[in-house]
């Protein structure tokens, strides 16, 4: 794996809050609110948002990056991706960066892009929308299955880009 690039952020610990949720996840949402709320970063020249939607105060989105499941209403909340908050912005602002493996991807009618922190096993997926993108997800990729989906995917992106 070797050394962590020095622009990757310190993971945001629950054990630093003395176990205490509450404050642990405002810390998160107060990383989040800065990095996507009061500033907006950009990906390929268009700003990166978020949803408007607001569910027990936080944006929809916010929820959707620390928390895991595939019913929207009852996902649990991940601490590996809370741990990770304060790597969304900063895998955006570094795109290009050799550590950072970056592909658009296509699902169904949806145009998307991942980023994949591989060595770090972290991934975010920013979907294209007219005049920006969207931060549509967040995840760690510490399963094998999806390590190898990811790489399958980069892996044709780039024999599809380099063929002629």
């Amino acid at each position: 794996m070797g050394e962590a690039p020095d622009w990757l952020p310190a993971l945001v610990l629950l054990q630093h809050y003395g176990g205490d949720w509450t404050r642990y996840i405002n810390e998160g949402f107060a990383v989040f609110h800065r990095d996507f709320i009061q500033s907006q970063p950009r990906f390929r020249g268009s700003p990166v948002r978020v949803g408007k939607q607001i569910i027990e105060g936080k944006e929809r989105t916010f929820w959707h990056v620390t928390s895991e499941g595939s019913v929207e209403t009852d996902r649990t909340p991940s601490l590996r991706r809370c741990e990770r908050i304060r790597w969304l912005r900063a895998l955006i602002d570094h795109e290009g960066h050799p550590a950072i493996l970056s592909w658009p991807q296509k699902r169904g009618r949806h145009r998307r892009h991942v980023l994949w922190l591989k060595d770090w096993q972290f991934a975010i997926v920013l979907e294209q929308r007219p005049g920006c993108w969207w931060l549509w997800t967040a995840y760690p990729t510490d399963r094998r299955p999806t390590q190898q989906k990811l790489m399958q995917e980069y892996d044709a992106w780039r024999k599809a880009d380099a063929a002629p």
